[in-house]
């Protein structure tokens, strides 16, 4: 028992050590962005929307198969249906009565075989006895019929099998399996631009986090700095080369440097956890981002990004969507102008005290055409060509935003490099004048506040300069996402144009 003990403990310390390092394992840019693909709740509701659009497909294309379905009636009625014929009885019996009496009739065939041959035909008198028989037998018939012919019980049941099959409908069902198809290809751009939209997130928390963590870098070199600077003042204070008050203030800088890289780390916490959430991941996920921010050597022109917009800016495919469904909208309105054509068909399943002059079954062609409807056709007609106008015009507004927004990023990308290639030469600037400052400081030339403010400056340009590559990463994946093509940013990252900047450096 205690080796089972003893083997288990074992195996859930080894999955605990398992899981940290598997939750601490640094995580690329190109993996982050695989795991948001798997797990955004976004790109799933996404994904359930074009499986709905696509059964609403399916469901448009039933509307060309016939209808079957069974329908049961009980019905009561007033009174039951009868036919009264006792006026066509009380017509002719007077008739039959007149003939039944008074009759004289000759030319009777003999019906007896055995003596037909010898007298084909009657008598006159024998022929006149015979059909006057004959006639008050029809009147006794006449007398004793049903005249008051009972059509339909009041009370009365039926269960039915009946069919419609459309035949021709003007165009209504050819509409309807357009814009079903219509709006399944919209929802498949709709999740293309989710996912473009994601992808620019992740790269402003991805890049956030990766800048935060620098941010924190530069900040524990700082209060580093100051460290070693309020030890070094102490020492110097103590010899008396330098007065107490010097001392004094490398001791505020010493604390102010402790908190601002406390606040800095709490920044970068609070940009994790945003990670965490546009990745779908648990709290106790603790991303270590292994992509470095990056700049790139050269990048294609406006007109390159354009021309890819154009063709790939799920919008404007939205629009061309948009456009059809509202040629669609104008073919449906048209379609109200012309006739239905359907066969049906009915069977009796089964009934009870149904009349029993209805058929078993039915089978028709029916046509229905609506000749007038108040005017209301045509201006629902004129509706949807407005419809048409109003989506063209809104494509032209979406194009131009779009050529736009493409311009004013490509201009920040270069914006972004300008302000890096300055920030450089005053990183170097500001390496130099710490470096002479704490120079100065130890031989006595230059004040606590002197040095605190070149390490404070030093660290300043540091933090802009890793802003604008932010700034830089942050602007590409907007204009890649505004072009319809997100996984060109991963491209970018891993080319040979890419200029990167550790976090450890």
């Amino acid at each position: 028992m205690k080796q089972i003990i003893t083997i288990v403990t074992l195996m859930l310390i080894s999955f605990s050590v398992n899981s940290q390092e598997r939750a601490t394992n640094p995580l690329t840019f190109s993996d982050a962005y695989e795991q948001m693909n798997q797990n955004s709740h976004v790109l799933k509701q996404a994904g359930f929307e074009i499986r709905e659009k696509e059964a609403d497909r399916k469901a448009a294309f039933g509307l060309r198969a016939p209808r079957v379905f069974i329908t049961a009636n009980a019905v009561q009625m007033a009174d039951p249906l009868t036919l009264d014929l006792t006026p066509v009885r009380d017509a002719i019996n007077p008739l039959y009565e007149a003939l039944g009496k008074y009759g004289n009739f000759s030319g009777v065939p003999n019906p007896d075989p055995a003596t037909s041959g010898v007298m084909p035909i009657l008598p006159d008198n024998v022929s006149t006895q015979v059909l006057r028989g004959k006639i008050q037998e029809g009147q006794a018939a006449i007398n004793a019929a049903e005249w008051d012919k009972m059509i339909q019980e009041k009370q009365f049941a039926a269960v039915n099998a009946n069919f419609i099959w459309p035949l021709y409908t003007g165009g209504k069902i050819n509409a309807a399996n357009k814009a079903s198809a219509i709006y399944e290809e919209e929802a498949g751009l709709e999740k293309e631009q989710k996912q473009g939209e994601l992808l620019s997130e992740l790269a402003t928390r991805y890049y956030g986090l990766v800048l935060a963590e620098q941010a924190c870098k530069v900040r524990e070199q700082v209060s580093e700095a100051m460290k070693k600077h309020l030890f070094d003042s102490e020492k110097l204070s103590e010899q008396g080369q330098i007065a107490k008050v010097e001392h004094l203030h490398a001791q505020v800088a010493s604390s102010d440097a402790g908190r601002e890289l406390k606040k800095a780390k709490r920044e970068a916490t609070i940009v994790k956890r945003a990670l965490q959430n546009t990745m779908a991941v648990g709290d106790s996920s603790d991303l270590i981002p292994a992509s470095q921010l990056f700049i790139l050597k050269s990048i294609e022109d406006e007109d390159f990004f354009i021309k890819m917009a154009m063709e790939n800016n799920p919008q404007l495919k939205q629009v061309d969507s948009k456009r059809e469904l509202a040629a669609t909208g104008v073919k449906l309105e048209k379609s109200n102008y012309l006739p239905t054509v359907a066969l049906t068909g009915t069977y009796d399943l089964a009934n009870k005290d149904l009349s029993p002059f209805v058929p078993d079954w039915l089978v028709g062609v029916g046509l229905k055409w609506s000749l007038f409807e108040g005017n209301s056709r045509y201006r629902n007609l004129q509706a949807a060509k407005f419809k048409e106008d109003q989506v063209e015009q809104a494509g032209m507004k979406a194009g131009e935003d779009i050529k736009t927004v493409i311009k004013k990023l490509h201009q920040q990308l270069g914006m972004q490099v300008e302000q890096l290639e300055e920030l450089d030469k005053m990183l170097e600037f500001a390496k130099t004048y710490v470096d002479s400052r704490e120079k100065a400081f130890h031989e006595g030339l230059s004040t606590s506040t002197e040095l605190v403010d070149a390490n404070l400056l030093f660290a300043k340009v540091k933090i802009e300069r890793l802003q604008a590559m932010y700034n830089y990463d942050v602007t590409l994946a907007a204009l890649v996402q505004v072009c319809g093509n997100p996984d060109l940013f991963l491209e970018y990252q891993t080319s040979s144009q890419a200029i990167t900047e550790s976090i450890w450096e």
